[in-house]
């Protein structure tokens, strides 16, 4: 299933993207939100809900928001590709670089990325996200995967000059409408080994990052594990796995996103994730 939030008519809504639109799913089993959906276990239910049912919405009726639009956390990943690795000249290190994003940070597909005023090292990064189903702490490897209630593209829009100001990036990867984060979460049930997955990130059509899953440096079984060894990972959370090689800010020359862009994160099966590119002054 691809499970989608979004806004139709002023009012934030959940439910499943289908053949030619969406199927609305918001008040199914007493549940307002696709995070509350995940908490609840409600998969079988919206499944059995789902079957013989066409699309009652077209996609260019609603405005896209983020797959979980209230996480409790975003945990992102950095430098977890051997290729991104190796272009920013970072050694080889014992455990995953784990940094934090505000949700509210975060836009839908085809929503516009702003570029910030204060920048103009605005950079793209691909990424394969993870929502989080059944939450816990300490949760070992080789059970990990049954706590993934599904993936999604994710875009960190990078801000590079304010994320090399100290040690930290934190600034970098928090500006407003800095991140994108869709179109859908695809069900871990329709994933028979996510290694397989590719990613692909596109500007203006060209293709800027290309790898796998599997050249992931931590897998995901490794990240849960250690994030949930820190903080109590809960439904709905999201881990951002990191990106690859071909970074436009280790380009040479640099290449960086800008006003009448267009940024694409494509993860084949899993969907593709559109986001256009204005900048600040023009909000």
């Amino acid at each position: 299933m691809k499970l989608i939030s979004y806004v139709h008519l002023g009012e934030a809504r959940f439910g499943a993207a289908v053949e030619g639109g969406i199927v609305d799913l918001t008040g199914l089993g007493g549940v307002e939100t696709l995070r509350e959906a995940i908490a609840a276990d409600m998969a079988e239910e919206i499944a059995d809900y789902l079957e013989g049912r066409a699309a009652e919405l077209s996609f260019s009726n609603v405005t896209f928001l983020p797959v979980i639009p209230d996480p409790a956390k975003v945990l992102c990943i950095g430098v977890n590709y051997a290729e991104h690795k190796a272009e920013t000249g970072r050694p080889d290190v014992e455990h995953p670089t784990v940094f934090t994003r505000f949700a509210d940070t975060l836009l839908g597909h085809r929503q516009p990325l702003v570029k910030p005023h204060f920048s103009n090292r605005f950079d793209l990064e691909g990424e394969l996200a993870v929502i989080v189903g059944r939450g816990g702490r300490n949760i070992p490897e080789d059970r990990a995967l049954e706590h993934v209630a599904g993936y999604a593209c994710f875009n960190d829009g990078s801000v590079r000059d304010w994320q090399r100001h100290t040690g930290q990036f934190t600034p970098g990867k928090n500006f407003p409408a800095s991140g994108g984060f869709g179109p859908w979460m695809l069900t871990a049930d329709e994933v028979e080994d996510y290694r397989t997955l590719p990613i692909t990130s596109r500007l203006n059509g060209k293709v800027m990052q290309e790898a796998t899953l599997a050249d992931l440096i931590f897998p995901l079984e490794r990240l849960i594990a250690y994030c949930s060894t820190f903080t109590a990972l809960a439904p709905g959370d999201v881990i951002a796995t990191g990106t690859p090689g071909g970074v436009g800010d280790k380009r040479v020359p640099p290449v960086y996103m800008g006003p009448g862009d267009l940024a694409e994160v494509d993860l084949g099966p899993v969907g593709t994730l559109v986001n256009p590119v204005i900048g600040e002054d023009d909000l």
